[in-house]
């Protein structure tokens, strides 16, 4: 796949907020000392007036960010997920969550393809903490054009929104004509009668590359993108499981509070079924290169593939 165009998410918000600050002069951009990482650093330079760098107190920058809000402007908190929603997470809850303050936060660098930064900077587990926040918007985006499309979704809903963007560049995946983003809306991929594998994030894409994989095997696999894990799709994932029996989910984050556990608790309430949950397995990450790592832990699409064959056995 060495031809297959490759964008960091990260990128795409950066890219994204600068086109928004041309239509939204209330937008501004708040950023702890990580401009150049988090690539807010494109709408610094274009709009330099309306970004603030807080410096290294991302707890602080959250306040900051609530403050405005209530002012009515229209904040993007940026930082690494591990810090965005780790270290501030309890300003995040009473001082953005509490007031349901129309604030949005740009968590860049999460999960284990953070790379050789190792454990202290792989966030696993911000989707659990983010999902628990009453009222909190989650959107995990697959690629560049659904992480564009996404930070827009952001801007035009009232309220909190968490943002989860990646450091490693991804395969393009969305760009065909008929691609809609929808805030709480999962898109079916593939369709498939044998199993339903639900993604989000980058492991879409390994998910797709497992169905083509068991497609040999004639497995047929339904593939599902899951980019708003908050409000979860119901329909689709209830209409999965009654349609094709057996859901997998595929993540690149603790199987403790994420996606999978997301699906689980609607399925239980609804129509259950048999559920096998693929991400970082109650283990802290490691250093590595990023796709060392994805194969590691078995989420690229030779792990997915592999793991759901055997649970299909």
């Amino acid at each position: 796949m060495s031809d297959v165009k490759r964008i960091a998410t990260r990128e795409s918000y950066g890219n994204t907020l600068k086109e928004l600050g041309a239509e939204y002069d209330n937008l501004v951009v708040l950023d702890a000392d990580l401009a150049a990482a988090t690539k807010t650093a494109i709408f610094k330079k274009a709009y330099p007036e309306r970004h603030i760098d807080c410096g290294i107190a991302e707890a602080n920058m959250m306040g900051i960010a609530a403050g405005l809000a209530a002012a009515g402007m229209i904040p993007f908190a940026s930082s690494f997920a591990m810090f965005a929603a780790g270290r501030a997470f309890e300003q995040v809850r009473n001082s953005i969550g509490y007031p349901h303050l129309n604030v949005k936060i740009g968590a860049t660098h999460a999960g284990i393809s953070v790379g050789e930064d190792g454990a202290t900077h792989q966030c696993n587990e911000d989707i659990a903490l983010m999902r628990t926040i009453p009222g909190m918007v989650v959107i995990n985006p697959s690629d560049d054009i659904e992480a564009k499309a996404a930070v827009r979704a952001a801007v035009e809903h009232d309220g909190p929104v968490y943002l989860r963007f990646g450091r490693l560049a991804v395969p393009v995946i969305n760009d065909r004509p008929d691609y809609k983003f929808e805030l709480g809306k999962g898109v079916m991929l593939k369709d498939g009668t044998d199993v339903t594998l639900i993604a989000s994030g980058l492991t879409v894409n390994s998910a797709m590359e497992a169905a083509q994989m068991l497609e040999k095997d004639g497995i047929h696999a339904r593939v599902v993108n899951i980019h708003t894990i908050k409000p979860l799709d119901e329909e689709i994932v209830i209409k999965a499981a009654k349609e094709t029996g057996k859901i997998v989910t595929i993540e690149e984050h603790s199987t403790i509070g994420g996606l999978g556990s997301a699906v689980c608790d609607c399925l239980c309430e609804n129509y259950p079924a048999k559920v096998l949950k693929i991400g970082i397995n109650d283990v802290f990450g490691e250093s590595g290169s990023a796709l060392e790592l994805l194969h590691a832990y078995k989420l690229d699409g030779e792990g997915v593939y592999g793991t759901v064959k055997e649970w299909l056995k």
